[in-house]
């Protein structure tokens, strides 16, 4: 398998969903602005997806792949097909059970998770309303994961990649044509979410045919692989949810904040989820059933020379987007979100978050790279520790920035901590031995900062002769930033290739 490849497929399929999710967000944008509505739909959709992750993306994807990798290498596919079946049944289980208490517990989970939103008796009420609507996305959305885990191991990457397109394409339609039939319109988008969810996991039902892996779930506890998965999660949820647990705590703070400041800083972290998305997601998703095949079959060699490809790619790819994101960050918004209902205001507000955001950019790609490299190994309890310590750290920069900064700082202490988690991370890889980085670092690194030097004067030339962002129409804009962008590309990777840099030189096959 040519992980070039893999990678270019799923951030190809990974650009497309994050492109039709900046439409999506631009219409959302438009027709309800950034207020009371906004702040209540974007805090409802956020705790099922806090879940999601929690128990499909994040702790269970974590515990199940290296497992089911070994299944596969081992097992045979029979013995694979019960196991699947069997996680499949239990993980069905206990998120029905989930869903259920999270609709009949909506009112007390706001309460928790935005006391702020108490103050407004009407906010308070239509976010219960919407979290009552959108809480079964959890189980819909955690059942497509499981489904994307599967086919990630078989090495079918872009077919997981694609499914988040259709939450896109089903939000838009709402957003444009069935919002006005429901009173208030903002409770179509918490119904898009569902038909989303929907979509996503009957999408991926066909492709699991064709590898032979659709199975119907059974509940089975007292199977051994089963038990083997539940250990794993036990400190993979903890892990995960120590990340999600610091994403709840800065919408505490964002909840006593101005109204706005919850959007503000979600259509910031959705620019930010670009880069994010399409390199360290996709990164991380290949990586990860590689890295757990190298480590079953005990090759040590290539399980360190996968890490080193991983993070070579992550800084050559990943420390441009975090610098154009700083520089480009009022004509980003500008051309993508300031219309209609979204005001100077919010796009000056949403900017403050956005460069506060990328300063954390390259370390949120990066613990998607290093992280898979504990996990492959059924190693979950040190990517634990360190988020448990990252999450105190977090907080306390919460407490520091938030006088200062207001939503700004909450947005800075997210990206301060991914460093810091970023780096202990590595830390501990290099101690234990499990990863030795290649010689020609050094070199690397110089020629990265060159061109990084380059194409950011390239974009401050470029953004000084455009007139003014907030002229013109949607389409006019966004031309203009693509023409900045393009000059910005071909002035980073023209350097690069001044200084001998090759696509072929990152060319990687695995098992």
């Amino acid at each position: 398998m040519n992980l070039l490849r893999s990678l270019a497929a799923v951030s190809s399929m990974t650009m497309v969903s994050r492109i039709l999710g900046f439409a999506r967000d631009a219409i959302v944008a438009r027709a309800f602005g950034a207020g009371m509505a906004t702040d209540a739909f974007f805090v409802a959709f956020k705790l099922p997806n806090l879940l999601r992750r929690i128990f499909a993306e994040g702790a269970f994807s974590q515990a199940f792949v290296p497992i089911l990798a070994e299944y596969k290498t081992k097992q045979g596919e029979e013995a694979t097909k019960i196991f699947i079946s069997y996680v499949s049944g239990l993980l069905t289980l206990v998120l029905a059970v989930v869903t259920l208490i999270g609709i009949i517990a909506s009112p007390w989970i706001i309460w928790i998770t935005a006391p702020g939103f108490t103050n407004n008796p009407d906010k308070f009420e239509l976010t219960s309303q919407l979290l009552r609507i959108t809480f079964p996305y959890i189980l819909l959305i955690s059942l497509a994961s499981l489904s994307g885990a599967i086919l990630n191991t078989w090495n079918r990457f872009s077919v997981p990649a694609f499914a988040p397109t259709l939450l896109n394409i089903s939000m838009i339609g709402f957003a444009l044509f069935a919002a006005p039939y429901f009173n208030p319109p903002i409770i179509a988008m918490a119904w898009a979410v569902v038909v989303g969810g929907i979509l996503q996991l009957l999408y991926q039902l066909p492709h699991l045919k064709k590898i032979g892996m659709l199975v119907l779930p059974r509940v089975n506890v007292r199977d051994s692989g089963v038990w083997r998965v539940l250990r794993q999660m036990g400190p993979a949820i903890l892990g995960v949810s120590v990340s999600q647990i610091s994403l709840i705590i800065n919408t505490i703070f964002a909840s006593f904040l101005q109204s706005g400041s919850v959007s503000w800083m979600y259509y910031a972290d959705r620019l930010m989820e670009l880069p994010s998305g399409v390199l360290g997601v996709a990164l991380g998703t290949i990586l990860l059933p590689s890295l757990a095949k190298s480590f079953s079959s005990g090759n040590a060699q290539e399980y360190s020379n996968l890490m080193d490809w991983g993070l070579r790619l992550c800084f050559l790819l990943a420390l441009p987007c975090s610098v154009a994101l700083g520089v480009l960050s009022e004509p980003l918004i500008k051309s993508l979100f300031q219309y209609g209902e979204f005001t100077a205001h919010d796009s000056l507000m949403t900017q403050r978050a956005l460069i506060a955001y990328s300063v954390g950019l390259m370390g949120l790609i990066l613990v998607k790279v290093l992280a898979p490299g504990f996990y492959s190994r059924q190693d979950i309890k040190t990517p634990v520790r360190i988020a448990i310590f990252t999450l105190f750290a977090t907080q306390m920069m919460n407490l520091a920035f938030i006088g200062p900064f207001k939503h700004a700082g909450l947005a800075l202490s997210i990206g301060i901590a991914a460093c810091l988690n970023a780096g202990l991370l590595y830390w501990q890889l290099h101690k234990r031995k499990y990863f030795q980085p290649k010689a020609g670092w050094a070199v690397f690194m110089f020629k990265l900062v060159v061109a990084l030097l380059v194409m950011t004067a390239a974009l401050i030339g470029m953004m000084w002769v455009m007139p003014d962002w907030d002229s013109g129409s949607m389409l006019f804009r966004i031309m203009r930033l693509l023409a900045v962008v393009v000059v910005g590309v071909v002035a980073y990777f023209g350097t690069l290739g001044v200084l001998g840099f090759r696509p072929r030189d990152f060319a990687r096959k695995t098992i």
